[in-house]
């Protein structure tokens, strides 16, 4: 045998004369990268697949381990998470890593504290159960707080009896006003109507025995003229009512109102002022029934003849 030539690539391209191809399967590498690119994406799909219901499957163990008194595990009949049957995965995962349980197991704890986060339950308040203290401050409050509502109760009353005082104020000058209209309408110089007693106080007729005599009214004359009966001698007599004056009857008694805001109206006697020479009377019948006026002048009331 002879020996062996080792040459270099170089040498070997020198001795080799003319040109060469070399031929590429291209279809073959496409064919090739077409394949891991699809096992790529399925492989994404499955795992993105697989993390959802990972995901549902932890939710629902959530909520039913909160819907448990002791929030235990899984529901009887249930699969654990991560056994075999709760799905399976894709055409190119023969099994699924160990730890996938153990990831679900502590994604589901977390998820459970979550969900009581978000739903709270009812607020128990410690002191609750425990029998209640008084302190000499509370009962300091409670007292305070009578005394303000005393107060305030106070202030409203006193409002409403100013606004009381107020209307019953504006309601009497508006009576005032009123009777100082009937006043001024029913005051006249002449006063003599029929059925009073009247005293005779003409001088002139002292004479005959009339002076200071007492007479009923029997007609009016001209307004200003009455003819008088006298009542011991029944005489009639015609007196002008200059010459006459009114009669004032016992308490009790009947009396006309001869002038003023309320003429010819009948009223009581109830009584008499005799330094003011005025007299307290309740008007009977009428329009102002039962209506009390304090102060009448006597010249303004006179006897009714019985």
């Amino acid at each position: 045998m002879g020996k062996h030539e080792f040459l270099t690539p170089k040498a070997i391209a020198n001795r080799i004369k003319g040109w060469f191809m070399t031929y590429i399967d291209r279809d073959s590498e496409q064919a090739v990268k077409e394949r891991l690119k699809r096992k790529r994406i399925k492989s994404d799909m499955a795992d993105d697949e697989r993390q959802e219901r990972m995901i549902a499957r932890q939710i629902e163990r959530a909520h039913k381990s909160l819907a448990k008194p002791n929030g235990g595990g899984a529901a009887e009949g249930e699969p654990e998470s991560g056994s075999e049957g709760e799905y399976s995965g894709s055409d190119d995962d023969e099994q699924e890593p160990e730890d996938d349980s153990k990831e679900a197991d502590k994604a589901t704890g977390k998820i459970a504290i979550a969900l009581q986060k978000a739903v709270p339950g009812p607020k128990v308040n410690p002191f609750d159960d425990k029998p209640k203290m008084k302190f000499g401050f509370d009962e300091e409050d409670g007292s305070g707080t009578r005394d303000q509502e005393k107060n305030e109760l106070t202030k409203k009353m006193g409002k409403d009896v100013k606004a009381a005082e107020a209307k019953r104020s504006a309601l009497d000058e508006l009576m005032k006003e009123e009777e100082k209209a009937k006043e001024r309408s029913n005051r006249k110089d002449y006063w003599l109507c029929p059925g009073i007693v009247v005293k005779v106080m003409s001088k002139s007729l002292a004479e005959k025995g009339y002076y200071k005599q007492k007479g009923v009214v029997k007609k009016v004359i001209d307004k200003y003229v009455g003819e008088i009966e006298m009542l011991e001698s029944k005489h009639v007599l015609r007196v002008d009512q200059d010459e006459l004056e009114t009669v004032i009857p016992q308490i009790g008694g009947l009396v006309r109102i001869v002038n003023g805001a309320y003429r010819g109206s009948n009223a009581r006697l109830l009584s008499v002022d005799t330094e003011k020479f005025c007299a307290k009377v309740q008007v009977e019948k009428g329009l102002y029934d039962g209506k009390v006026l304090r102060a009448v002048e006597y010249e303004d009331i006179c006897k009714i003849s019985s």
